[in-house]
């Protein structure tokens, strides 16, 4: 008979070695994607590569788009993170810019432990590029959108549904990310350090327009 620890034990020996058929899983798909294409890579591609059945492949994910987004959406869910941690007598438009540039090492660091940062570069070129992913990419990220616009609404104490400027913030500031993303993408340098500095100069220049003290006196 197991006792209590040796039952935790067993627990997770299958949980870590669920977690490594799915991480292997997530690594193959990006690869395929990124070498092969998203539209000419199937289900079977990809459980094949890690020699498990398609079953096993829907046991983990619902679709290959589940997968192709599995990495950003990790990195939306921090982005959202941060922005509730921010101090509430923060601006709405800093406590967007610091959510995202001072969170940028650690979602990296988080993507880092799933999946390299140079294949997970890569599979941003290749949202970017085919039309399926890329009008799901702008789905999620006007989904996002709603999620900021309603917890900056919180944090200033206003009605999201009476009054515009958290929804228009919020989507000034997408605005800016998918400027960045599309300039980046064509770009000839394709390191996190240029999209960096890219998103930062863009912020920047919209800063001042939207930078004032929304709170009445």
């Amino acid at each position: 008979m197991k006792t209590a620890d040796g039952e935790h034990r067993v627990l997770g020996l299958r949980e870590r070695k669920k977690q490594r058929t799915r991480d292997a899983l997530l690594r193959a798909a990006l690869e395929l994607f990124a070498t092969r294409g998203y539209e000419e890579t199937t289900v079977d591609d990809i459980a094949q590569a890690v020699d498990v059945s398609q079953r096993t492949f829907f046991r983990y994910f619902a679709s290959k788009e589940e997968v192709a987004f599995f990495v950003p959406r990790l990195a939306e869910s921090q982005i959202v993170a941060a922005v509730r941690a921010r101090p509430p007598g923060e601006g709405p438009l800093q406590a967007l810019r610091q959510a995202v540039l001072g969170s940028w090492d650690a979602i990296n660091e988080a993507v880092e432990r799933l999946v390299p940062i140079e294949l997970h570069m890569r599979v941003y070129r290749v949202i970017e590029s085919t039309p399926a992913l890329l009008a799901a990419h702008l789905r999620r990220s006007a989904e996002l959108e709603e999620q900021l616009a309603r917890i900056i609404a919180d944090r200033e104490g206003l009605d999201v549904d009476a009054d515009p400027r958290p929804r228009i913030l919020v989507a000034c500031f997408g605005g800016v990310i998918r400027v960045t993303e599309r300039m980046w993408s064509t770009g000839d340098d394709f390191s996190l350090e240029a999209m960096r500095a890219l998103l930062t100069a863009h912020l920047d220049q919209v800063g001042p327009a939207l930078a004032e003290d929304w709170r009445p006196n």
